[in-house]
């Protein structure tokens, strides 16, 4: 089984890139993600515990973005 969660900053409002991050990949590659409200300015993708997709300065990575970085990972 595969351990797959999205941790978002809920006072930031990230929760709704984080469900539609899930969905997209529920949808393309049948995993259910775990989505986890943090604080703090956290958005972080990972995968069996490997942080595949993360928001750093400048750069937000999107729902197709994270499906690509999770299908790369699991091949």
């Amino acid at each position: 089984m595969t351990d797959l969660s999205i941790t978002y900053c809920r006072p930031c409002g990230y929760e709704k890139r984080a469900r539609e991050a899930a969905a997209l990949l529920r949808e393309r590659l049948g995993l259910d993600a775990e989505l986890v409200p943090g604080k703090g300015g956290v958005f972080e993708v990972k995968l069996d515990g490997k942080v595949i997709a993360r928001r750093v300065k400048g750069h937000f990575p999107d729902a197709a973005e994270i499906a690509a970085a999770a299908a790369a990972a699991q091949a």
